[in-house]
């Protein structure tokens, strides 16, 4: 198997791979993530500063949502969305996006105490959503 192109080295710290995967959309929030304890590599918490390899199995819970990686590769720096592959295997359940997809509809029709029946703009949304 050869290696891609934009990768040159077989270890990188956790929040800067995170950071290249597109999980979070800035290092410093993959940063936080990290030391709140919501990354796990290979059943162990990770710390932002500890080495990825390819191979080990990456988890993230990103508030009701939990995603699981598998390290394939190492980029240079950040990558875009349609190289993700080569760098990475999503292999996240999907149970978890249908868990994702039924908290978006909840927020979606939740509507505030004294707000009143949909409007007609609200009413295409919904519509829209569910058909």
């Amino acid at each position: 198997m050869t290696s891609p192109p934009d990768a040159d080295r077989s270890a990188a710290r956790l929040d800067k791979w995170l950071w290249a995967m597109r999980v979070f959309k800035t290092r410093p929030l993959a940063t936080d993530a990290c030391r709140a304890g919501s990354v796990v590599i290979n059943a162990l918490v990770a710390k932002p500063a500890r080495e990825v390899h390819v191979g080990e199995v990456v988890t993230v819970r990103l508030g009701w949502f939990t995603r699981t990686l598998k390290v394939v590769g190492v980029p240079r720096s950040r990558i875009g969305a349609k190289l993700l592959s080569e760098f990475c295997v999503d292999l996240t359940p999907l149970e978890e996006f249908e868990k994702l997809r039924e908290r978006s509809a909840q927020q979606m029709l939740a509507r505030g105490p004294g707000s009143g029946r949909p409007t007609k703009r609200d009413r295409r949304e919904i519509d829209g959503f569910f058909g």
